[in-house]
């Protein structure tokens, strides 16, 4: 497996590569080829996001409570934001899964692609320790977490439209990023909004999180 284009892309080059490789593959995989799985990894990683998430609230959000420290936590330590970092990074690129599990897709599985980013933040941790852990985290969620404190106790649309849309059963919702303006220190975002391949709506954000906030609250006439 050639991981040049990925450490590139999250900004960390391996002494290890096997770390990597670990980390990015499925049990699915590892069963198949009698190799280790990301599951142990992912298990590590998940308490190191835990705290350098929580670190880094408590330090730079003095104003927050408790409570809303917590719930910021929750919006940001989860599969909708790490599937995010991971799509970021081309992860699916990368990701080895059974043969099975590859026929349905299972390299683009939220689910598969969050896991991935808890295995890799405790890969880089045993790799090159703590602080580069804690880079690679606060680089990849400090635009949600900003995010996530501004807007605190508002409706998240994102989740108002998935429970809207999925009312009468499953249904593929995607957030695409087909536009981006401005320097980089400025960017403007435009996203579009698909269910099952039809184009719902689109919206415009300072962030790709907040321009597909916007799209899923134009894509409810809100």
């Amino acid at each position: 497996m050639n991981l040049k284009e990925i450490e590139d892309s999250i900004k960390y080059n391996f002494k290890n590569k096997k770390l990597l490789e670990t980390a990015l593959t499925h049990v699915s995989y590892a069963n198949e080829n009698n190799v280790e799985s990301y599951e142990k990894l992912e298990f590590l990683g998940d308490s190191i996001l835990e705290f350098i998430s929580s670190k880094y609230l408590y330090n730079n959000y003095e104003n927050l409570t408790e409570g809303e420290l917590t719930k910021v936590r929750a919006q940001v330590v989860c599969e909708d934001s790490l599937k995010e970092v991971a799509k970021n990074h081309k992860f699916y690129d990368y990701i080895l899964v059974g043969k099975s599990e590859r026929a349905n897709g299972g390299n683009r599985k939220d689910a598969i692609l969050a896991d991935c980013v808890e295995a890799v933040i405790a890969a880089i941790y045993f790799d090159g320790g703590l602080d580069k852990a804690e880079t690679f985290i606060i680089e990849n969620l400090k635009d949600a977490i900003s995010y996530a404190t501004n807007h605190i106790g508002m409706k998240d649309y994102k989740t108002v439209l998935q429970e809207k849309l999925q009312k009468n059963g499953d249904v593929h919702i995607e957030y695409i990023i087909i536009n981006e303006e401005g320097p980089d220190h400025d960017k403007t975002f435009t996203a579009e909004v698909t269910c099952n391949g039809e184009i719902l709506a689109t919206g415009k954000g300072k962030s790709k999180k907040l321009a597909e906030m916007e799209a899923a609250r134009q894509a409810l006439g809100e």
